[in-house]
């Protein structure tokens, strides 16, 4: 772990224009810089890098936050990994804490795994580049597949010997452990005797997300029925097949920029679209794919595309695993290629602009596309089509979005001559009968929810009525703006001081200089009030124990805190799109925020108690309009006209006149 001082240290240091400028040319513009956004697409920049405050924010897609948190969402690394790119970028070095005996234990044997991957990387690339055997076998069987040099090199592919233990003999001369050979699938033994697994195998490295090798895949060359076509790594503390794709490493950056991920199924598919230029592509390698790998891609983008062979075979793959890509809120869409192609053939025998041009003319919607395939085998047969229109339904409920449902149920009626509505009713009962389950309710009993079951049924549903309930469910909780404003003065004048005046024990007249923080804080701990927001409630409660301690966080502290939601909260707050003209050099004087503070804060101090206390008002009127006790209703009226009191009383201060 790496120690807290060497974290500030690398914060401090960092200079967020010096880290955004070797990704993005920057232009200034008054004291920020500006350029065009690296996360999404944009022709008009609006990409904002505020060197004074240290951040950079992006008025576009809305991405904010520090140095270490650009690093973080460009290079897709973690908090750690991020740190560790910036000290070495300064040339700080990091000292890390002592760690557990259970800590280091692991550690060094996921170290060690790695270790052991990169040294076999390199012997299998090093004997196809130069032995006679490598370079007549392994090198020449990606040459014939039409690989070139340039993406052999990229990829790390290689060429095992196939001689039985040679690689592990190398491996146990050059100190490497025969036991963690063998668990990270490298070596195998039998009857006390150790061989290569992947010998006489052309090898594909596969990649982490920071291009660690974490497994590899081995073809085998001969036609040998009884050997498999294809060996891979074993599960293990660094590798798992269920959470990796191919090639991700090589496209993060690519289908991040593109706003789209490729989807194909084989190593050879994934060289021959980056050989070609097409980089925003990886590959499931083989195996079915998983809610993990659909997160993956998330973390990048969206949308995927499916691309797969245009046999019968490959057109029926295309719809394995779509249900759990729409259930994750992604957006599907298909390319089938021509009958006699995969994609490794289909890039490899057409010139790019063919093949881009194939890839937007043919990409379709995955419902619709899977609608009309059904509907085609169905043909006439109305027992078959009631077969395809129930298995339509059943994936347009697993789309999270009621906006998107309502849209694909409008679409599938008109492609299957249905109403609508009989639609919206059978996605309806799946979502009902889901939610059911989840409830350790019969999903199988179709009846009535009880009132508290469908209030929060009601939200998923996809008719206008439930729509537009669920856009006012949606609403930000009462006094969630006015909470921001002041989780924004605590940011950026928290520190600073002004002048109250007050009486001292004597009860003579005085003026204190008191933190911003301490009077936002107390007065509001004063009267019990305490942010509902749970991200604002984070950096609340960090300006109160800094009160207590007398060491007052700044807004550094938030923009680089671990924390995402804090993180991004602080930077969004603390970023403008727009800057205050120089209207001094027109003679005309224009008052800031930093001119008015004091009033703004005691304004937006009263606000936000104005609208808590309506918020409690309300709910007391609503008691009154359901209780008929006549004790309960004088309490009731009681504590109302308190409430109204303190409200009269703030608004007075605020220069409102109440009317009602």
């Amino acid at each position: 772990m790496i120690p807290r001082e060497t974290i500030n240290q690398i914060m401090e240091t960092a200079r967020i224009e010096d880290v955004v400028s070797e990704f993005v040319t920057l232009k200034k513009r008054g004291s920020n810089l500006i350029g065009v956004c690296p996360f999404h697409k944009e022709k008009t920049p609006s990409f904002n890098v505020n060197p004074a405050r240290n951040i950079f924010k992006c008025f576009g897609c809305g991405k904010a936050g520090d140095s270490v948190r650009f690093i973080m969402e460009h290079e897709h690394y973690s908090f750690q990994e991020a740190l560790r790119y910036l000290a070495k970028k300064y040339g700080i070095k990091i000292e890390e804490r002592e760690q557990t005996p259970e800590e280091l234990a692991a550690q060094n044997e996921r170290e060690r795994m790695f270790n052991i991957n990169s040294f076999a990387q390199n012997y299998f690339s090093n004997i196809m580049m130069t032995s006679d055997e490598g370079q007549s076998v392994g090198l020449a069987y990606f040459h014939e597949r039409g690989f070139r040099d340039a993406i052999i090199n990229k990829f790390q592919l290689g060429y095992c010997p196939n001689s039985g233990s040679a690689f592990t003999e190398f491996a146990t001369k050059n100190g490497y452990d025969k036991d963690l050979l063998i668990k990270v699938g490298l070596t195998g033994s039998y009857e006390n005797r150790l061989y290569d697994r992947y010998q006489g195998r052309v090898i594909f490295p596969i990649h982490n997300l920071t291009g660690k090798v974490i497994g590899f895949g081995g073809r085998i060359l001969t036609k040998e029925k009884t050997k498999a076509k294809y060996v891979n790594s074993p599960e293990s503390e660094i590798y798992n097949k269920s959470q990796t794709l191919y090639g991700i490493f090589f496209a993060r950056n690519e289908i991040s920029r593109l706003d789209n991920c490729i989807l194909v199924e084989g190593y050879a598919d994934v060289l021959s679209m980056h050989q070609a230029g097409i980089e925003n592509v990886v590959a499931s390698s083989g195996t079915s794919l998983t809610t993990e790998q659909i997160r993956m891609i998330s973390r990048y983008t969206k949308n995927i595309t499916m691309l797969y062979d245009g046999d019968a075979a490959g057109i029926h793959a295309a719809l394995r695993g779509t249900n759990m890509i729409l259930e994750e809120g992604m957006n599907v869409r298909i390319v089938v290629l021509p009958p006699e192609d995969d994609p490794d053939s289909f890039v490899q025998n057409n010139p790019i602009e063919v093949v881009t041009k194939y890839l937007e003319d043919n990409a379709r919607d995955f419902i619709g596309f899977k609608t009309n395939l059904l509907l085609k085998d169905a043909k006439n047969d109305p027992i078959k089509r009631a077969t395809v229109i129930k298995d339509i339904v059943e994936t347009i409920a697993v789309i999270p979005d009621p906006i998107y449902r309502a849209s694909y149920i409008k679409e599938c009626s008109r492609t299957l001559e249905m109403a609508e509505q009989t639609l919206t009713n059978e996605v309806n009962k799946i979502l009902r009968a889901k939610y059911r389950k989840q409830l350790g309710l019969d999903p199988k009993q179709d009846s009535q929810l009880s009132y508290q079951e469908y209030k929060t049924y009601e939200s998923s549903q996809t008719s206008p009525s439930y729509q537009s309930h669920t856009q006012a469910e949606n609403q930000p909780p009462i006094g969630f703006f006015q909470e921001q404003e002041l989780v924004k003065l605590l940011l950026t004048h928290g520190n600073e001081t002004i002048e109250i005046e007050g009486k001292d024990e004597n009860d003579n007249d005085v003026v204190y200089n008191t933190p911003i923080a301490s009077l936002i804080i107390d007065d509001l701990k004063n009267d019990g009030l305490l942010f509902r927001d749970e991200t604002h409630k984070k950096i609340f409660d960090a300006y109160d124990r800094g009160l207590d301690t007398g060491i007052l966080p700044t807004a550094q502290d938030f923009t680089s805190s671990e924390d995402q939601d804090v993180a991004v909260l602080a930077a969004n707050l603390l970023s403008t799109q727009y800057k205050l003209d120089d209207w001094q050099r027109h003679r005309i004087v224009v008052k800031t925020e930093d001119d008015v503070l004091k009033k703004t804060v005691l304004t937006s101090i009263l606000r936000y108690k104005d609208m808590v206390i309506e918020d409690r008002r309300t709910a007391i009127v609503k008691e009154l309009m359901e209780t008929s006790d006549p004790d309960d209703q004088l309490i009731l009226l009681q504590k109302k006209k308190k409430l109204d009191d303190i409200r009269t009383r703030i608004n007075r201060d605020l220069g409102i006149v109440i009317t009602k």
